[in-house]
């Protein structure tokens, strides 16, 4: 296998790696830009990710799937919701609540429905997201460079992995040039004057955590019915913690979420690709340092490298109405 080969296969992972980043880190993006912080990205993915697992095996749907991931991720959304904004209780505590409650319960509700240890059992392929061959692929196929790119990278994909990128502009759209968006962004700097101009800070949070809840529920479909065919106990692996570091290291921007998590799944895909090979002048190396890498990174990129990354102004305070 040549370079050019090695660099496409990589490059490919790196899409298919990316995605449940993207989703997340766009969650926490809509959830923070409202003021409200959410440390339980993590919980509602994996809980997603069970949920989504459980229907689309017994209904071998994938679309019944993601309904119900969707469903359960909104339903602790608003549990965090109810914690953080109506009874202004601390949201760190909250979302790190979320993911201890969801760590054990998908153990627990797997074991005693399926008796596979935590587990979902394999879904059939009728039951995930199928890869999706764009047009032109055989056309296109034996060009140098543009052919092996388009019929490797870009198309084979599940339409989730497409609905992520375009998730993107639609998240910019939504928050820079909605009224939504506007007020959002506003009740995340400074919810007193939001407040005086008449509309309601509360129900604007409870919408953006239900966004949050939305967003989280396509990324643990992602994780059990399309990357995956089946869900495994702590599948989620710490991807909800690196979204929230992309979101820093993005300074809460759509575009560069989407950048930041492209970078993070390329560590993750070269991680995979080094594992058993040998670097020269130094043999094989251990493969927990290519998979510590992404963690190694978020250090180093959250450590001043990046600037100045200011959160909004409101970001993890309770809005207590003065009167």
């Amino acid at each position: 296998m040549d370079f050019f080969d090695i660099l496409v296969s990589i490059l490919g992972s790196t899409i298919r790696l990316s995605v449940p980043l993207v989703f997340t880190a766009l969650a926490g993006l809509f959830s923070e830009r409202a003021g409200v912080f959410d440390i339980g990205l993590e919980g509602k993915m994996l809980a997603a990710a069970f949920s989504a697992a459980c229907v689309a095996y017994i209904t071998a749907s994938p679309w019944l799937g993601l309904v119900a991931g969707i469903g359960v991720s909104v339903a602790f959304s608003l549990v965090h919701g109810f914690a953080s904004i109506t009874n202004r209780g601390n949201q760190i505590v909250s979302g790190v609540a979320i993911n201890f409650v969801v760590a054990g319960l998908t153990i627990v509700l797997g074991q005693a429905w399926f008796g596979q240890g935590g587990r979902t059992p394999q879904l059939l392929p009728e039951g995930r997201f199928s890869p999706i061959i764009l047009p032109g692929v055989e056309a296109l196929r034996d060009i140098p460079v543009i052919g092996p790119l388009y019929a490797n990278v870009i198309s084979g994909n599940n339409i989730l992995t497409y609905m992520a990128f375009l998730a993107v502009p639609i998240s910019w759209w939504i928050l820079y040039r909605t009224r939504f968006g506007l007020r959002l962004r506003a009740v995340g700097e400074n919810p007193g004057a939001v407040d005086t101009a008449g509309i309601s800070v509360t129900w604007l949070r409870y919408r953006a955590v239900i966004c949050a809840g939305i967003l989280c529920g396509f990324s643990g479909t992602y994780l059990a019915v399309a990357q995956s065919a089946a869900f495994i106990k702590d599948m989620s692996a710490g991807k909800g913690y690196i979204a929230l570091a992309a979101l820093i290291f993005a300074k809460w921007k759509p575009v560069p979420v989407m950048f930041a998590c492209l970078l993070f799944g390329f560590l993750d895909a070269f991680a995979n690709f080094m594992q058993g090979k040998s670097v020269p002048l130094i043999g094989e190396v251990p493969v927990q340092i290519f998979q510590a890498l992404p963690y190694v990174l978020t250090c180093i990129l959250l450590a001043g490298f990046i600037g100045v990354a200011n959160p909004p102004k409101a970001g993890g305070v309770p809005y207590t109405k003065e009167r």
